[in-house]
């Protein structure tokens, strides 16, 4: 086990994440946080000067995670298809694998969660939501504006909105899947989103 209070800063990032995702960044209290790690505010404080700081260090770790993520999955997509087209499926399908095992909703997305409350953020923090934003349109876009080129769409289409898509479908069914208390929703849109761009390129 590492003796340089790692352990414990990822603790209490597991543990305010958890905490965001249930009643929100406002709701969330460092008193709350200490409790669940079973800490001392002297032992928060030493790794995080306030609930500013340690909002902004969660939003970074979750940044770099998620873009981990999309990395991953579109070099898995790269490396099973040489067709940008079949590479964009793929990398739909991974997230379609991935929520597949659920067997209740999705707690939501901490990107989202922080967007609901922006006035409780400074500018650092509202600029790696935006460049996460940013970076799944900007690959997802790639992968769209190569399968344009090699496969003629049915219609015409923004493939800057068209990347964007694939963002409101997964948010808008964690929200859905949480309303109707259902982790099944997200799949499913996922296969709805993915059938779409089939039917969009179909010979």
């Amino acid at each position: 086990m590492p003796k340089d209070g790692s352990a414990t800063r990822d603790s209490i990032l597991d543990a305010t994440q958890a905490l965001v995702l249930e009643r929100g960044f406002a709701g969330m209290t460092l008193d709350d946080v200490v409790k669940q790690v079973g800490i001392t505010k002297g032992a928060f404080f030493y790794h995080f000067k306030s609930k500013n700081d340690l909002g902004k260090a969660l939003m970074k770790r979750f940044s770099e995670l998620d873009a981990r993520s999309y990395d991953e999955s579109c070099a898995r997509a790269e490396k099973l298809s040489r067709d940008p087209l079949q590479q964009l499926l793929i990398f739909i399908g991974l997230f379609e694998e991935m929520f597949e095992e659920l067997t209740e909703p999705y707690p939501g997305c901490l990107l989202a969660s922080y967007l609901y409350e922006l006035q409780q953020f400074d500018s650092a923090t509202k600029k790696m939501i935006t460049e996460a934003f940013t970076r799944w349109r900007t690959l997802l876009k790639g992968k769209l504006d190569a399968a344009v080129k090699q496969h003629r769409p049915k219609t015409r289409i923004d493939t800057a909105s068209l990347a964007d898509m694939f963002t409101v479908v997964l948010e808008g069914a964690f929200i859905t899947a949480k309303a109707v208390d259902d982790p099944k929703v997200i799949v499913q849109q996922l296969r709805h989103f993915k059938n779409y761009i089939e039917l969009l390129f179909a010979d």
